[in-house]
């Protein structure tokens, strides 16, 4: 049976890691998957074996709590979420952040008293001199107590992983300042001894050979690796929170006394439910009654609404677009379409499991090895005939200098910096998590709408069957001026670029499943699919063959007749992104496996595959069915990226291994990915690939140099030396190889503020001959500057189109207007200044509130 839990007490990918081990060995387990994030388990396990209760006891045993997850329902189910939203990574952020201040804050004045001297610098006449010797070494103690407490968690930590057989980097942090601490002490006593005797070769002997600046310094550079790891990681994704509020909260039931108005958990299978134009369905069902298209975007990601009457199927939380409607429900709470889009992405992160670093798999094998040398060293130098202390101190200082902070900043660093070359790219990486697994993509999953396309529809075609085009298009637009057809307003906005003026219309008449009609300019026209020509006998015999060219193009074709013969083809259609194509030839280059997952029907999905020679593609699929390929190619051992838009692709997106989210898609497909693409291009997608790539490069480096450089000093601290050149391991010497390996780390990282994006090698090497043609032949003698002009009073389509001509009137620029958006986004390719192009709205009747490049 499977089973979720909830566990306390993890704060990093060492305590899942360690959660997930303990349950993975009980007898009768099969399967066992920690997230961190949301602090669950689920464990696949043999019930009559196990129980419940004996995995929550092997939990706690582990030094966590665990207890089994309820299943909330409702409002309470909500409230569980926004409690659950309270951000731990915040939290453990700001915990972190006190820790780094007060042990720096302690680390100088210790370092000051420690070194000070020996770079010149003057010390307290208390603290001065040979007879201050254990005040001067009292004093470092007392300033080490503060750094080695307010880092406890290493402590326990390392030694509880280090007990239970599995060390990590907190184990090799524990022992090396541990064997510090315990030797500085000694020194002390063995100081205090030789002033109290009179020894003072004893007290010269340990009065310089102190080991708590060491101690303190390899738990401060710890904490600011760990911090910056931390906040690589960013915000804890709160895609089921948002999943829920985009749900209706209410429905409208028609009861005996007329509509009644209830929260939606207490509909139930057979209630007629009334939905209103502009109004979310609150629940699956069947239309009883009213003709209407409806936006399912948030369920399938097709960017055109869905024509619908009686007896067709409609999903809950899709929006009813244009009429009235009564729906009989079929299916209620957890039993609707976005009720199971929450479980799956909830399963999927669950099912997550956290990537073991690179860092606590070296320190597995470092730490069991270091230990056996710093016995062997203690037990060779007692054969040997050496003195306890001078084998005891040899064998310290082996696990000093064995305990590299470059070792533990390897990682971070180089993360956080990708992570920030990143962003500089409008590339968002969530998680340092994220940017180790892309590296190692074998499959890259895409959905089409929004992701390969525009995501909005264009005209595309203009077939002229007989008259001329303005004619064509001034029918078109006084017909269209008035349909609800989902492809209407991009009629308007092609003949409002084209500075068309919207005729009158009347004896207008809407058919359902066909079209419209109306009388422009006192003829009659008629604009629709075949089937509506056909019902007027209207002959279409000449044009069927460019119908079906359109369709198998991928677009959708309008006819318009007058009432005599048919006079145009209008071909609409979402295109594809200008740089999609080469976003899939370079990922085919680097030997990854491209899909493309749609929920748009099978002739338009071929065409585009056709169009950019996409290896594989699944269409018309559902949410789930977009999650279980995702789960397929994992289940063939790839590792898979998912790169969506929609509220549909949340599930892929969770279950995926790196989930992209396009910046312009919905709220919960961002909050479910680990990758925020800003600027919605794909080619930013190859370079989160390529990114990863390079950081995983800089993080193998990193770790060889901080191994190298500490490795060297462990002959030296053995004392391998000692007999033939009288070298021994110092305070100085330490220091210094800690120093110069942290150094090197952090420099090394910093190269990787020379990457470069996909995007601008594309641009400087020039877009290759296959891309699109006109894009090459308008740029090929100019260079093209993008503008985005933000415009203040525009109301209506009207309004649009004034503008839109305004400035598509002046020389060297292409506009394209958006009333949604309330701005322009212009390409100049002359010399146009912003005042130009602020004057040329203004004329319009407008106001610029601003322009950005």
């Amino acid at each position: 049976m499977k089973e979720k839990f909830d566990v306390t007490g993890m704060t990093c990918s060492a305590c899942s890691s360690r959660v997930e081990k303990c349950v993975a060995k009980l007898e009768g387990v099969q399967s066992v998957s920690v997230n961190l994030l949301t602090n669950s388990m689920q464990v696949d396990f043999d019930d009559s074996r196990l129980s419940p209760g004996g995995i929550a006891k092997a939990v706690e045993k582990a030094g966590y709590g665990a207890s089994v997850h309820e299943e909330k329902a409702g409002s309470d189910r909500k409230a569980e979420k926004a409690e659950a939203g309270e951000n731990p990574v915040e939290a453990q952020l700001k915990n972190m952040k006190f820790r780094l201040w007060l042990s720096f804050g302690f680390l100088i004045p210790l370092m000051y008293v420690s070194m000070g001297h020996m770079a010149g610098m003057p010390l307290p006449p208390f603290l001065a001199g040979l007879e201050n010797a254990v005040g001067f070494a009292l004093t470092q103690f007392l300033l080490c107590l503060p750094i080695v407490y307010v880092n406890r968690v290493y402590y326990i930590k390392g030694f509880k992983t280090l007990f239970h057989m599995a060390p990590n980097m907190d184990s090799l942090i524990a022992i090396g300042s541990t064997a510090a601490l315990v030797y500085g002490i000694f020194a002390i006593y063995r100081m205090g001894y030789g002033l109290g005797s009179g020894n003072m070769e004893l007290v010269e002997q340990y009065h310089m050979d102190l080991y708590f600046e060491s101690a303190a310094m390899i738990l401060a550079l710890i904490t600011l690796g760990k911090y910056l790891e931390t906040r690589s990681k960013g915000r804890t994704s709160e895609a089921i929170t948002k999943l829920m509020d985009l749900a209706p909260k209410t429905a409208v039931v028609q009861r005996e006394s007329g509509p009644v108005e209830i929260p939606v958990e207490e509909v139930v299978v057979g209630d007629t439910v009334l939905v209103k134009p502009g109004q979310s369905i609150p629940v699956d069902g069947v239309i009883l009654e009213g003709n209407t298209s409806v936006d399912e975007a948030a369920i399938t990601g097709e960017s055109i609404p869905v024509q619908k009457s009686e007896k067709d199927a409609v999903i809950g939380a899709t929006i009813n677009k244009t009429g009235f409607i009564s729906i009989r429900a079929s299916k209620v709470g957890d039993d609707t379409t976005f009720s199971q889009i929450i479980r799956l992405v909830e399963e999927a992160s669950s099912s997550k499991a956290p990537i073991a670093k690179i860092a606590d798999k070296i320190a597995g094998v470092f730490v069991p090895v270091v230990m056996g040398i710093a016995l062997l060293t203690a037990i060779v130098w007692l054969v040997s005939g050496a003195t306890f202390e001078f084998a005891l101190s040899s064998a310290i200082c082996v696990l000093v200098i064995s305990c590299p902070c470059a070792l533990g900043l390897a990682t971070p660093v180089a993360i956080m910096v990708g992570t920030g070359k990143g962003a500089e790219n409008g590339i968002l990486i969530k998680s340092g998590e994220a940017l180790e697994t892309a590296h190692s993509i074998q499959s890259v999953v895409m959905d089409k709408t929004g992701t390969i396309t525009q995501g909005k529809p264009v005209v595309t075609d203009i077939l002229l069957l007989s008259g001329d085009k303005d004619k064509l298009l001034q029918a078109a637009a006084g017909l269209e001026a008035k349909s609800e057809h989902p492809l209407a307003e991009a009629i308007m906005e092609y003949a409002s670029r084209e500075g068309i003026a919207v005729p009158a219309v009347t004896e207008f008449q809407s058919l359902p499943g066909m079209g419209v009609e109306g009388k422009v300019e006192g003829n009659l026209y008629y604009a629709g699919n075949l089937r509506l020509m056909r019902e007027k006998a209207i002959n279409t015999q000449k044009c069927e063959a460019q119908l079906s060219k359109l369709a198998d193009e991928g677009k959708t074709p309008l006819l318009f007749a007058d009432s005599k013969k048919a006079v145009g083809i209008i071909g609409v259609a979402d295109v594809v992104k200008p740089t999609s194509k080469e976003a899939i030839r370079r990922f085919t280059e680097m030997g990854i496996e491209v899909v493309m997952l749609t929920g748009d029907n099978k002739r338009t999905a071929q065409a585009i595959q056709k169009q950019l020679g996409i290896q594989k593609v699944i269409a018309e699929v559902l949410p789930q069915d977009k999650e279980r390929e995702i789960a397929r190619l994992q289940e063939e051992g790839k590792t898979v990226a998912m790169i969506g838009d929609g509220v549909n692709d949340a599930p892929a997106l969770a279950r995926a291994d790196v989930g992209m989210a396009i910046g312009a898609g919905t709220d919960v497909a961002i909050e479910s990915a680990d990758v925020v693409l800003m600027k919605n291009d794909l080619l930013d997608a190859v370079t989160a690939v390529r990114l990863s790539k390079a950081v995983i490069r800089n993080i193998k480096q990193n770790l060889f140099w901080a191994f190298f450089y500490n490795s060297l000093g462990i002959p030296l601290a053995a004392g391998v030396f000692y007999h033939w050149l009288g070298w021994k391991l110092n305070p100085m010497f330490g220091a210094a190889a800690m120093s110069l390996s942290s150094v090197f780390v952090v420099s090394n990282a910093l190269r990787l503020k020379l990457f470069k994006s996909s995007s601008k090698t594309w641009e400087s090497a020039g877009q290759p001959a296959e891309e699109e043609a006109e894009i090459i032949e308008n740029e090929k003698e100019r260079k093209v500057m993008k503008k985005t002009i933000k415009i203040e009073g525009m109301m209506c389509q009207h309004c649009r189109g004034a503008v839109d001509k305004a400035l598509n009137a002046m020389e060297g620029v292409t506009a394209q207007v958006s009333l949604e958006d309330k701005a322009a986004y212009v390409e100049i390719s002359g010399d146009v200044s912003d005042d130009m192009l602020k004057q040329a709205v203004t004329e319009a009747g407008y106001e610029v509130a601003g322009i950005s490049e």
